[in-house]
């Protein structure tokens, strides 16, 4: 999860220095990030999920 975390903030610094230099990358960067976000999402509610059940047995 931690790797997950990292490309978010690569891409979002990526994103923030292509919006600062109107570059055409912003839309692709932040499209990148917002996958990321969501994934890290899902991730997270998954691992929540699992030791919850873990802990009712």
């Amino acid at each position: 999860m931690k790797t997950m975390l990292y490309w978010f903030l690569v891409s979002a610094v990526v994103a923030a220095i292509a919006g600062a230099l109107s570059v055409g990358v912003t839309a692709t960067s932040i499209g990148m990030a917002q996958v990321l976000v969501m994934m890290l999402c899902a991730f997270v509610v998954i691992s929540l999920f699992t030791g919850v059940m873990r802990r009712v047995r």
